[in-house]
């Protein structure tokens, strides 16, 4: 509070001592709005970060923007999204508006000094410079020694009975929630089953597992999830922690299938990569689009995915299916009606309220209703005869983030959930040993027959937690960042690759990438950049490169055709380009199937001019192309020179085409530059989405229409015009848009899906 009190007065001081004081210059009111618009840039991120997390900008919010979110439930943050944008844009104009108040009096270099250093304070004194600088300096630190002689690796083997185990990761379900005096009967049905458990009650969290993907990391691997480089797009690579024992390799070592079951979509932030990169095979994972098929209703559904009743009657009856299989498994689960920012209330809940204070409170309610179906899901599998070899767990994935019960919780010692519940063994008992969620995974296995270590997860039955050797526990897992990162097995140089257009996979001394891909190669470096959901175009990324900086660059040909070579302008053919920003690059187009290259980095003719040419060309907006075709190309960004604009249509899909959404308009339009011919024929490639292809579509220049039909593969058809009026619009009119989730980029922000556009060309009659 002190720190952010002392930046805002340095902030408000240099703004009024600007104004009044140092008078009108060009370079010192670029160099004091640079200072304060850092300041309040970095402030707006902290309350953004903070409207996630609770905590401000830490690694969740790094990992979660630069992996995939795909599957997300962004819905109820689009609002606020949109909010502070636009209050970033009108402080910026009243803060520019406010500095040249006085513009005409007489320039003071004193006093516009003063201004810009206390500006820069203001900047230095913020806790949001705090918390980036802090993130920085744990990412580019040189690592503890120390860190190998507490890591540990267990053996891959589990002796003795190998009992089923059903792992329950409830979302935000804290043990906080569990206080009787603190929220009365919030949870009875789950309370009644941890109090009848061995009950790990002083779980804290630490660094690097405070988020839902980094507390499975954690929980089984014993690790925090720290990202390499300037964060980890996940979903991007091949593997997940490749060189770590975790709790899933154990498990199938042993013989164990292992099943992974929740309602939200498996790519978000790479939970399928790391769940399939340890033990899983990928057709034991399901998530939203593989249930679609054995949920009963396909349209109850929430932002993120299925209800929670939904998803764990699923649950049930999969652990029944395996159960009587008579061979070891496991079964893990994660449940989602309880997510920030206000959570989800199932229909099938006996208490749809709980009541705080006087007021309904939405996330207590989530609480009340979600753990109904967590305490149902346990009495169900305790009353089958397969109980008997059966460990139950049930532990939050992270403490609650900023949600409408945040208030309530800090007034309370918060800790996680962690409790576990053995057919063999009706033991009910309070362990009150200081733990912590890298704990969990250890525990498990030290309770199934295994070792009672994995990484720095000791098993709180018969070890030593790290938080309890540590009294400095959190300053000691950011010490130990770097040496986590290097458990990622990034190479430091390049020479020969491999292609595998058919897997889509980009590979070199060992590591897997999915394409497309952007390298930053620098001694004994390189930095790898992903074209992921919310991160900038990876061209985008490429124009922030030093002058000399070497790049590798694995995309398709049009993206570099429009920077470099022109002839590649319509391929959509991969390419491989490798050099730098003031050198043309050599370019290589990659053959289908699985190819081998060498990357060169020749440098030819360096100059300035070829540096500042390549950086305008690669900030051009992918919108913005314009290339030279007769037809338009729907699998290609941008449009050919005689066209507009084209409105209607969703983004470029993996099939090659775009798909038209009646959620954006009811009809395609595409506009012309001029008047298209008097006389001339349409040809159209494209495709029908559903029960669109069992009904007429409707092509309409002026006032002439035409229809055709389409199937739901690709086709084409020809149909001619007559254009008495000079018009310079074509518009296109599909039968019965369907909505659907399916391919959208949050995994449910609905479509109404009618025509998928590929080719579209006018030829004038003859």
């Amino acid at each position: 509070m002190v720190s952010e009190l002392l930046s805002l007065t340095l902030f408000i001081a240099s703004v009024v001592l600007y104004t009044w004081k140092a008078g009108r210059n060009r370079l010192w009111f670029s160099a004091i709005l640079l200072f304060l618009g850092v300041y309040i840039i970095l402030n707006a991120s902290m309350l953004a970060s903070n409207y996630f997390t609770g905590e401000g900008i830490n690694d969740a919010v790094i990992y979660t923007i630069t992996s995939s979110l795909s599957g997300a439930g962004v819905g109820k943050y689009i609002l606020p999204g949109i909010g502070l944008i636009l209050a970033l844009v009108v402080l910026f104009g009243l803060l520019a508006w406010i500095l040249r108040l006085r513009k005409n009096h007489h320039y003071s270099i004193l006093y516009s000094l003063l201004a810009v250093v206390l500006a820069a304070a203001s900047v230095k004194t913020t806790p949001a410079y705090q918390q980036v600088a802090s993130l920085i300096k744990s990412q580019v630190g040189k690592g503890n020694t120390d860190f190998y002689s507490h890591y540990k690796v267990p053996t891959r083997q589990i002796g003795g009975n190998k009992p089923n185990l059903v792992y329950i990761y409830a979302e935000s379900l804290e043990r906080t929630y569990f206080d009787q005096k603190a929220f009365p009967d919030l949870a009875p049905e789950l309370s009644k089953i941890k109090d009848n458990s061995l009950d790990f009650s002083n779980t804290g969290q630490l660094p690097g597992t405070e988020y839902t993907i980094a507390g499975m990391v954690a929980s089984q691997c014993g690790i925090p999830l720290f990202a390499p480089f300037d964060g980890n797009a996940s979903s991007s690579l091949s593997t997940f922690y490749p060189q770590n024992v975790c709790l899933g390799d154990i498990l199938k070592s042993s013989g164990y299938q292992n099943y992974f079951y929740q309602g939200a979509s498996l790519s978000f932030a790479g939970k399928d990569l790391f769940l399939s990169s340890h033990g899983f095979e990928p057709d034991h994972l399901y998530g939203f689009n593989e249930l679609k098929n054995v949920v009963k209703d396909p349209n109850y559904r929430n932002d993120w995915g299925w209800y929670d009743d939904t998803l764990l009657d699923v649950v049930f009856d999969k652990y029944l299916e395996l159960a009587k299989q008579n061979r070891p498994f496991s079964l893990f689960a994660l449940t989602v009606d309880t997510h920030h920012p206000d959570g989800f209330i199932s229909r099938s809940c006996e208490r749809k309220a709980y009541p705080f204070e006087g007021k309904p409170n939405k996330s207590f309610a989530a609480v009340a209703c979600s753990q109904e179906h967590i305490a149902r899901l346990i009495q169900r599998i305790q009353a089958t005869p397969y109980f008997r070899n059966t460990i139950i767990v049930v532990s939050s994935d992270h403490l609650a983030m900023n949600n409408t019960a945040w208030k309530y919780l800090n007034q309370h010692d918060r800790s996680d959930l962690f409790f576990m519940v053995r057919g063999d063994d009706v033991t009910s008992k309070v362990i009150p040993v200081k733990r912590s969620t890298l704990d969990n995974g250890a525990t498990v296995l030290d309770a199934m027959g295994g070792d009672n270590f994995i990484g720095l997860g000791r098993s709180s039955l018969s070890s030593t937690s790290m938080a309890a050797t540590y009294l400095n526990i959190k300053e000691k897992v950011n010490e130990w960042k770097p040496d986590v990162i290097k458990l990622w097995n990034f190479p430091k140089a390049i020479s020969d690759y491999r292609i595998d257009t058919a897997k889509n996979t980009f590979s070199f001394s060992g590591v897997h990438f999915k394409l497309p891909l952007l390298l930053s190669v620098t001694p004994n470096k390189i930095e790898p950049k992903f074209d992921v959901y919310l991160a900038a175009p990876l061209k985008q990324q490429l124009s922030r490169f030093a002058p000399d900086e070497k790049f590798v660059w694995i995309d398709r040909c049009f993206k570099m055709g429009d920077v470099w070579d022109q002839k590649l302008e319509l391929n959509t053919d991969l390419c491989v380009a490798n050099g730098t920003l003031n050198s043309a690059p050599v370019i290589e187009q990659v053959k289908p199937g699985a190819t081998s290259g060498h990357v060169t980095f020749k440098q030819i003719d360096k100059s300035d001019e070829q540096y500042q040419r390549t950086v305008t060309q690669l900030r051009v907006a992918d919108d913005d192309l314009k290339y030279t075709a007769d037809s338009i190309l729907f699998a290609l960004p941008g449009l050919p020179k005689q066209v507009l604009k084209v409105t209607g249509l969703s983004f470029i899909e993996p099939w090659g085409g775009r798909w038209s959404d009646a959620n954006l308009l009811p009809e395609v339009s595409i506009q012309y530059l001029e008047p298209l011919p008097a006389e001339f024929d349409l040809t159209l490639t494209a495709r029908a989405y559903g029960a669109n292809s069992q009904h007429p579509f409707t092509v309409k220049v002026g006032e002439v229409s035409r229809q055709f039909n389409l199937g739901t593969t690709d086709s084409t058809v020809k149909l001619h015009f007559s254009n008495p009026g000079q018009a310079r619009t074509i518009e296109i009119h599909a039968p019965t848009p369907e909505e659907t989730a399916d391919g959208s980029i949050d995994g449910f922000a609905a479509r109404k899906l009618g025509i998928g556009l590929v080719n579209l060309k006018v030829d004038p009659a003859q």
